[in-house]
Protein backbone atom coordinates (compact mmCIF):
# COMPACT_ATOMS: atom_id res chain seq x y z
CA UNK A 1 0.00 0.00 0.00
CA UNK A 2 1.15 3.67 -0.49
CA UNK A 3 2.32 4.76 2.83
CA UNK A 4 1.25 8.28 2.32
CA UNK A 5 -2.06 7.50 1.24
CA UNK A 6 -2.43 4.57 4.24
CA UNK A 7 -1.29 8.02 6.73
CA UNK A 8 -4.53 10.41 5.33
CA UNK A 9 -6.61 7.65 5.37
CA UNK A 10 -6.28 6.49 8.74
CA UNK A 11 -6.58 10.26 9.71
CA UNK A 12 -9.52 10.46 7.68
CA UNK A 13 -11.32 7.44 9.63
CA UNK A 14 -9.81 8.80 13.26
CA UNK A 15 -11.38 12.56 12.30
CA UNK A 16 -14.58 10.55 11.09
CA UNK A 17 -15.38 9.07 14.30
CA UNK A 18 -13.77 11.94 16.57
CA UNK A 19 -16.79 14.61 14.60
CA UNK A 20 -19.32 12.18 14.85
CA UNK A 21 -18.97 11.88 18.70
CA UNK A 22 -19.64 14.31 21.11
CA UNK A 23 -20.55 14.94 24.95
CA UNK A 24 -24.11 15.49 26.55
CA UNK A 25 -24.72 19.20 26.16
CA UNK A 26 -22.42 19.45 22.89
CA UNK A 27 -22.82 18.56 19.52
CA UNK A 28 -21.18 16.75 16.24
CA UNK A 29 -18.19 18.51 14.82
CA UNK A 30 -20.54 19.61 11.31
CA UNK A 31 -17.15 21.50 10.00
CA UNK A 32 -15.38 18.88 10.38
CA UNK A 33 -17.58 16.07 8.76
CA UNK A 34 -18.09 18.45 5.85
CA UNK A 35 -14.42 18.69 5.09
CA UNK A 36 -14.18 14.83 5.61
CA UNK A 37 -16.85 13.88 2.91
CA UNK A 38 -16.50 14.76 -0.72
CA UNK A 39 -19.48 17.21 -1.77
CA UNK A 40 -21.44 14.51 -3.25
CA UNK A 41 -20.92 12.21 -0.17
CA UNK A 42 -23.18 9.70 1.15
CA UNK A 43 -23.57 8.30 4.44
CA UNK A 44 -26.06 5.09 4.08
CA UNK A 45 -27.44 2.84 7.29
CA UNK A 46 -28.39 -0.50 6.18
CA UNK A 47 -29.12 -1.58 9.95
CA UNK A 48 -32.57 -2.40 8.71
CA UNK A 49 -34.52 -4.17 5.45
CA UNK A 50 -33.65 -0.92 3.42
CA UNK A 51 -30.79 0.89 3.42
CA UNK A 52 -31.02 4.60 4.42
CA UNK A 53 -29.05 6.41 2.53
CA UNK A 54 -28.35 10.46 3.44
CA UNK A 55 -26.48 13.51 1.85
CA UNK A 56 -23.94 14.83 4.46
CA UNK A 57 -26.03 17.44 5.28
CA UNK A 58 -29.14 15.28 5.82
CA UNK A 59 -26.60 13.25 8.15
CA UNK A 60 -25.87 16.03 10.73
CA UNK A 61 -29.56 17.80 10.51
CA UNK A 62 -30.88 14.20 11.79
CA UNK A 63 -28.35 13.79 14.47
CA UNK A 64 -28.59 17.17 15.59
CA UNK A 65 -32.31 16.89 15.44
CA UNK A 66 -32.30 14.03 18.01
CA UNK A 67 -29.75 16.24 20.48
CA UNK A 68 -32.52 19.33 20.40
CA UNK A 69 -35.25 17.16 21.10
CA UNK A 70 -33.48 15.48 23.88
CA UNK A 71 -33.58 11.38 22.32
CA UNK A 72 -29.88 11.16 22.23
CA UNK A 73 -27.93 12.60 24.69
CA UNK A 74 -24.16 11.86 23.86
CA UNK A 75 -22.43 9.96 21.47
CA UNK A 76 -19.27 7.64 21.15
CA UNK A 77 -18.10 5.39 18.26
CA UNK A 78 -14.39 3.93 17.42
CA UNK A 79 -12.64 1.54 14.96
CA UNK A 80 -11.73 -1.47 16.61
CA UNK A 81 -9.86 -3.10 13.65
CA UNK A 82 -9.49 -2.26 10.23
CA UNK A 83 -8.20 -3.81 6.68
CA UNK A 84 -7.33 -0.71 3.56
CA UNK A 85 -7.04 -1.31 -0.23
CA UNK A 86 -5.83 1.07 -2.25
CA UNK A 87 -5.59 1.40 -6.16
CA UNK A 88 -4.44 4.37 -7.99
CA UNK A 89 -6.89 7.19 -7.05
CA UNK A 90 -9.36 5.32 -5.14
CA UNK A 91 -9.65 3.17 -1.55
CA UNK A 92 -11.91 0.91 0.38
CA UNK A 93 -11.43 0.49 4.04
CA UNK A 94 -13.83 -1.87 6.25
CA UNK A 95 -13.85 -0.96 9.66
CA UNK A 96 -15.30 -3.02 12.59
CA UNK A 97 -16.29 -0.48 15.22
CA UNK A 98 -17.81 0.39 18.68
CA UNK A 99 -20.46 2.92 19.78
CA UNK A 100 -22.40 3.82 22.96
CA UNK A 101 -24.92 6.48 22.68
CA UNK A 102 -27.05 7.59 26.17
CA UNK A 103 -30.52 8.45 24.78
CA UNK A 104 -33.57 9.61 26.70
CA UNK A 105 -34.49 5.69 27.45
CA UNK A 106 -30.81 4.72 28.26
CA UNK A 107 -27.39 3.59 27.51
CA UNK A 108 -26.81 1.50 24.13
CA UNK A 109 -23.84 0.04 23.04
CA UNK A 110 -23.02 -2.18 20.22
CA UNK A 111 -20.67 -2.71 17.35
CA UNK A 112 -20.88 -3.06 13.85
CA UNK A 113 -18.90 -3.10 10.23
CA UNK A 114 -18.45 0.03 7.57
CA UNK A 115 -17.76 -0.23 4.56
CA UNK A 116 -15.76 3.01 3.40
CA UNK A 117 -15.24 3.85 -0.25
CA UNK A 118 -12.47 6.80 -0.57
CA UNK A 119 -11.34 9.39 -3.77
CA UNK A 120 -8.53 10.94 -4.45
CA UNK A 121 -8.37 14.37 -6.45
CA UNK A 122 -6.51 17.56 -6.92
CA UNK A 123 -7.32 17.97 -3.58
CA UNK A 124 -6.63 15.69 -1.92
CA UNK A 125 -8.50 12.13 -0.42
CA UNK A 126 -12.37 12.55 0.27
CA UNK A 127 -14.73 10.06 1.99
CA UNK A 128 -16.83 9.14 -0.96
CA UNK A 129 -19.57 6.82 0.59
CA UNK A 130 -19.97 5.09 4.21
CA UNK A 131 -22.06 2.54 4.54
CA UNK A 132 -22.79 0.22 8.18
CA UNK A 133 -24.82 -2.49 10.08
CA UNK A 134 -24.99 -3.26 13.57
CA UNK A 135 -24.57 -6.50 15.08
CA UNK A 136 -27.55 -8.23 16.09
CA UNK A 137 -28.66 -12.21 16.61
CA UNK A 138 -27.75 -14.06 13.29
CA UNK A 139 -25.58 -10.92 12.21
CA UNK A 140 -21.75 -11.27 13.63
CA UNK A 141 -19.23 -9.03 13.37
CA UNK A 142 -16.17 -10.78 11.59
CA UNK A 143 -12.77 -11.16 12.17
CA UNK A 144 -10.54 -8.80 10.50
Amino acid sequence: MNAAAEVVLEQLMAGFFEAVSFREGSYPCRDRLVRIFASEGRLIRNTSGAPEVSTVSDFITSRETSIITGELLSFSEFEVASSTTVFGNMAHRLSVYRKSALTHSGKIESKGVISTQFSQTRSGWNIISMSWDDERPGLSVPEL
